[in-house]
Formats: C-alpha cells, structure tokens, sequence
C-alpha cells in the first residue's frame, strides 16, 4: 500500500516534489521517483511484499518501461506462471502489472484480482494509468493545459489544478492513444453470464445448506488469500457480524500456524461496540487491543479527520472520526487490516433495505450501492488507515464475493419484521460463533463506538438556523442538515480551491 503521482506531458521537479511531499503519510517507509520520455512518476512506500527487494519505481529488465503502484494484487502468483522465472527483479506482487502491459497491453488487466492503482511510462513513450474496478484503491487526475496528472488523493495537487480534478473511474485505463477506456466492472457487466440460483422469493423462505456451504467457502477462500504479505495481519473488530466472521477465519487461519490474530477495537469507554468486540475476541482467542476515546477526543481530531477524509457527509464523517482512532492506534502494531467493508451492500444489511419488498428493487439498489462504494465508504476506509500509514484489505469486495451475492436470489436477503438482515450470512456460519454474537443486531459503526450522538449534538450547536439556511446553498445539491452545514465549513477552509460537486459520490467519472 502506498502513495503515487505521475504527470503526462512534463512537470516542474518543485511541483513533483511537492506533490510526493503531500502523500508521504501513505508511504512512510521510502520514495521514489523518475522522469522517462518526458514524463514523470513518483511514488511513497508502505512495504508489506517483498519489504527489502520491492522499492518503487519498478523497472524491466531494460529498464526501458518503469511503473508506480498502489495496493495489491492477491492472485500475483498465478500471473507469475505465465512468464519466464528470470522476467521478474522482484518479488512485489505489483510487478505482473508492469509485464501484463508489456506483453498483452492495457485490456490484459482485467487477469488481475485485487485492489490497486498504478501508472506505467516508457522510452518509447507509452503511457497508462488504471484502477482497480471496485475502486478500493484511490486515483485522481485532472487534465488542464495540455497536461494530464495523477495522484492518489486530491491533496496532493497544487491549487490551481485542484479545480480541474476528478475521481479516475474504477475499472478503467487511460492511455494518450485510446482515452478513458472501461476493461473490468464491479457488477458483472452481463449478470446473465452468472451462475444463477434459484429459490423462493418470501422473506423468510428456507436456504438449501448447498447455498450456504458455497457462500462460507467462498468467503473463507477470499480471507485466506487475502493474508498475503511479509508483514503481520490485523482486524478491525466492531463485534458486528462482518468483523466477527472475518476474525473467525483469520483466526483459524493463524492458529494452523502457531500464532495468534491481533484485533483492534474502538470506542468510548462503555460503548455497544467496544463491549461486543471484547467479547467476541476473549471466545476466538485473539490478541485483542483496545482503544478508548472520550468526547473531547472526538470533537479535537474532527477537522482533521474531514481533512484526511476529503469529504463532508454527516454518515462518513461520523463512522471516520472513530475509525481515524482506531486507525492511528492499529499503526502501532501491524501494517495491515482486515475489514468487514462491503457485506452490507451485497447481503443487503442496512436497515432502510427493509424498505423493498420485491426481488428485483432490492436487486436494483444492492448494484447501485456497490457501484458506488468508491466515493463513499471506501474513500473513508483509505483515508483513515494510510493517513497513518496503514493498510485496510476488504474481502468482502474481491470479485469473486461480489458476483456470488449478486448470483443469489435477492428474496433470500430480504429482511422483515421476524426475518433479521443478512440472514443468509449468519446461517452461513453457524456454529462459528455463539448464537448472541452471531445474531447481533446490527449498528452503524458511528453510532455502536459512540461518536454519533456525541458529534452531531456539539455539531449542530455551532449552526444557528439562519446560518442554515443562508449557507445550505453553497453545494448543489443543497446541504441538508445543520450538522452537514459544520462539516462543510471544515471542508471549505481546508480545500479552498476544490468544487462541492467534486466530494461526496459527485466526482465525474468520465
């Protein structure tokens, strides 16, 4: 995981430096960077694979084609088996993006299964930059006087072309010959390609044990693979259901290895949250660490964490503050996490999805939110873990995941009155967890650490309703909430040259 910037067409050394400069809390562990055929690629460190032979820029053999990248890609591997031993100077899993490109082009990305973004520059002047399709991985660009820049969050531009950045669209390559071009998607672009399953529609309708065995293999395999690294994996624990599960697997996975999980939970001091994951820890037997905050705490980090997160929506920033927290407390002892990010929006658990009562309207807006999880959750999650120089994984999110929930019927999700969300799931895993953590009900992770009702009380103080609305319309669509008034405030004084329309979910992307 790492920090990048790149630039098409030529870029002041000072600029670059500056650039790298405002990305260093990604990357704290090196930097690098080179000018080839006139353009110019930078990159800061956090090294988790191949932590002493994987320093960036990477480079042929030839040295003729370079790469920056961020993130990672869980099926390296296999790629590998596809090239000659002696191709490789590494063993960064980031270097099968370099020789894909070199031998097949841009389109042979989609062979990649994982979260990144990453450009690569050549003496004979070819150029490319792409990100993963779910948009796990951050990229910016702004195309303004004949050239084109990448960064991989928006601080990192000077002012005068923050104006002219957008959020680089998932699952999409750019290159000076071909444009923007689309080569993988989240949601299976033909769902009719799918494996499909079929079952009884009514909530409450019995899933057959197959269905079930198939989602907790699946989910097992993606944890499992996902442990990739030569450095130590974490959890975040909330004690909700999609912490618990992956810090089951993760679990089992260490203790065929002699060794023990480390989890990191984070609340106020009582807190639903901290309590639950507590609990859950002490049954699986992890090595379980704890971070308390107070409200004080909550309202001193505020305008930093909207600053870290780019972004000035009430839910994000709410979930953000205690996850900056726990974020900058993980640090301490791990480089990577494991994050339950990602199950809501394919086994449908948040509450309002209660609100659809056919298949095919939950089916809809199960696909509209994973669709756009890259401006809005996933944005947080990146944000608060690299601000420290940590590492948040999603297993959840791997493609493979996405497409066997998106396969299932939507009635076996559906939740009602007598039928609780994510019913599928849970009874996927019985017997993995006792029958109180397994069943939880869910709460937002703001709301179940605390730092919900302590920040939009002391928030909406600070606006009177004149205030409200006199400033309301500064952002298309208008702000919506006294508490969002504040927030923007934060923002604008922190990003004085960035459009409202370019932050919450309103990022072009094309």
């Amino acid at each position: 995981m790492c920090g990048i910037a790149g630039d098409y067409g030529g870029i002041e050394p000072d600029v670059a430096e500056r650039m790298l400069d405002r990305l260093v809390h990604r990357g704290p562990d090196g930097e690098g960077s080179i000018e080839i055929a006139g353009n110019w690629l930078g990159h800061r460190r956090l090294s988790i694979v191949d932590v002493e032979g994987g320093k960036q820029p990477l480079k042929t053999k030839s040295g003729d084609l370079v790469m920056v990248g961020n993130g990672e890609i869980y099926n390296h591997e296999e790629i590998r088996e596809n090239f000659p031993r002696d191709r490789f100077l590494t063993r960064s899993d980031n270097e099968v993006a370099l020789h894909l490109f070199d031998t097949k082009g841009p389109d042979a990305f989609s062979e990649m299964h994982g979260m990144f973004a990453f450009i690569i520059a050549g003496e004979d002047g070819r150029f490319v930059a792409a990100r993963d399709p779910v948009g796990i991985k951050p990229l910016y660009w702004a195309r303004w006087n004949g050239n084109v820049r990448f960064a991989s969050e928006l601080r990192a531009y000077d002012e005068d072309w923050q104006p002219h950045v957008e959020a680089f669209p998932p699952g999409h390559y750019w290159t000076p010959e071909s444009g923007l071009v689309c080569f993988a998607t989240a949601v299976p672009r033909d769902m009719e390609e799918l494996e499909q399953f079929e079952g009884p529609s009514e909530p409450g309708a019995p899933i057959p044990d197959s269905i079930l065995k198939r989602v907790r293999d699946q989910l097992i395999e993606t944890v499992e693979g996902q442990m990739m690294g030569d450095v130590p994996v974490g959890v975040f624990l909330s004690g909700g259901l999609d912490s618990n599960l992956i810090a089951a697997i993760a679990q089992r996975w260490y203790e065929k290895r002699g060794e023990k999980l480390k989890t990191f939970a984070v609340g106020l001091e009582d807190s639903p949250d901290l309590k639950a994951a507590r609990a859950v820890a002490e049954y699986l037997g992890t090595e379980h660490y704890e971070s308390i905050y107070t409200s004080e705490d909550a309202l001193r980090i505020l305008p930093e964490v909207v600053r870290v997160i780019e972004n000035f929506d009430p839910s994000l920033v709410r979930s953000a503050v205690p996850n900056y927290i726990l974020a900058k407390f993980a640090a301490q002892y791990v480089k990577v996490v494991l994050t339950g990010e990602g199950a809501d929006e394919i086994f449908a658990g948040y509450e309002y999805f209660e609100d659809f009562e056919t298949e095919e309207d939950l089916h809809t807006e199960l696909i509209r939110t994973i669709e756009g999880l890259h401006n809005l959750n996933l944005q947080r999650g990146d944000r608060v873990t690299m601000a420290h120089g940590l590492e948040a994984r999603v297993p959840f999110l791997e493609l493979g995941m996405i497409e066997l929930g998106l396969s299932l019927p939507a009635g076996w999700k559906l939740a009602g009155e007598d039928q609780p969300e994510k019913r599928l799931l849970r009874q996927a895993f019985d017997g993995w967890l006792p029958e109180d953590f397994l069943w939880r009900k869910k709460a937002q992770f703001g709301d179940g650490s605390g730092a919900s009702s302590v920040l939009q009380e002391k928030m909406e103080e600070t606006v009177s309703d004149e205030e409200f609305e006199r400033e309301r319309n500064e952002v298309d669509p208008p702000l919506r909430t006294r508490e969002e008034v504040a927030y923007y405030r934060i923002f604008r004084d922190c990003f004085e040259e960035v459009r409202p329309s370019q932050v919450m979910g309103r990022f072009a992307t094309a």
